[in-house]
């Protein structure tokens, strides 16, 4: 396996901007939803909600890149700037493969070098655009060994940074949550080495749906949000009501990913099961990252194939229904 040394790497000092949120509004269990459109300032977590450092709620939305190994053309500051620019996004998120998957052939093992190069370009872009960016270890398995190599190396070169959130397991499939617990108690103290403060994305079992499960046996850890995943057409009232539970435990989630159409990113849009969806997460204050960023022939890719890697060049035409309506739920959610 090609591997990528941490020694390697250089620091860098990194422009920072910080700034309030805008919002008064502070963690509270009412339905208001004065959606905050973020800066850079840094972020944590009191008790089930992102706040900022004046102690305002944060609410992030935009759109995940697609696996990095199959869309990295994409992986670039044109593409960053578009996402900021013109669709209003506060947020982005890195997703990279951390193994083969289906029709992903390209993934940190075996090419460790380039999944960290493209990660870094992205995040640098985010960093230069005054936006939040999820670093998300992208995926279904238990990897932990190459998880540690791979946190190790983004934390030294980022360590802190207010614009990077750190996503350990994208999607845990058939996995207990007790098996998803040890993992996260071995990996979060490899990231909290080089960044004590960061905020840290834990999966949950089957997909990111059974968050209930983690409500009911958290990680004693600081400055935690769970991963509640969904997919409109086939994840319905059944699937809420285990978040709604979870947070009525007590549980800090983020959509760090979800969708319009069936859960196999395919199919109709359920245009109807998206926007009781969307209300839900208002009336939570979660943060939502929408899925994804990739020219496939499949409804959960928002562009066509002829769109070009630089997204500052894209045309309205190259923009798939599934992009515009989540640049449409982007811009209201962030008041753009």
């Amino acid at each position: 396996m090609k591997t990528f040394s941490s020694l390697t790497l250089l620091l860098l000092t990194l422009p920072i901007s910080l700034s309030s949120c805008g919002s008064s509004d502070r963690q509270n269990d009412t339905a208001e939803t004065d959606t905050v459109v973020a800066g850079v300032s840094p972020l944590h977590v009191e008790g089930r909600y992102l706040l900022n450092a004046d102690g305002d709620t944060v609410v992030l939305t935009g759109p995940s890149l697609g696996w990095h190994g199959n869309w990295g053309r994409f992986y670039n500051e044109g593409t960053i700037k578009a996402l900021k620019e013109k669709w209003g996004a506060n947020v982005t998120r890195a997703a990279i493969g951390a193994h083969k998957a289906g029709d992903i052939t390209k993934a940190y093992d075996p090419d460790s070098a380039y999944s960290v190069n493209l990660a870094s370009t992205v995040i640098d872009a985010a960093i230069a655009n005054d936006m939040y960016i999820i670093c998300d270890w992208h995926s279904h398995d238990n990897t932990l060994d190459n998880a540690k190599e791979f946190f190790t190396v983004m934390t030294e070169k980022y360590g802190d940074s207010p614009n990077v959130i750190y996503e350990i397991w994208n999607e845990p499939l058939e996995i207990p949550w007790q098996e998803v617990k040890d993992y996260a108690n071995e990996l979060i103290p490899v990231i909290r080495k080089n960044a004590p403060s960061s905020v840290i994305i834990v999966g949950t079992p089957r997909w990111d749906q059974e968050v209930d499960a983690a409500a009911e046996s958290p990680l004693e850890f600081d400055n935690l949000l769970y991963s509640l995943h969904f997919y409109a057409d086939t994840h319905k009232e059944w699937n809420r009501s285990k978040a709604e539970k979870a947070i009525e435990m007590g549980l800090p989630l983020i959509v760090s990913e979800c969708g319009s159409m069936n859960h196999l990113g395919d199919g109709d849009i359920n245009y109807e099961s998206w926007n009781e969806w969307i209300d839900f997460a208002d009336k939570n204050k979660l943060s939502v990252l929408m899925w994804d960023i990739a020219d496939k022939d499949e409804t959960c890719s928002m562009l066509t194939p002829d769109a070009p890697d630089n997204g500052m060049e894209w045309t309205d035409a190259q923009l798939k229904p599934w992009a515009k309506l989540a640049q449409e739920t982007i811009k209201k959610r962030n008041g753009r």
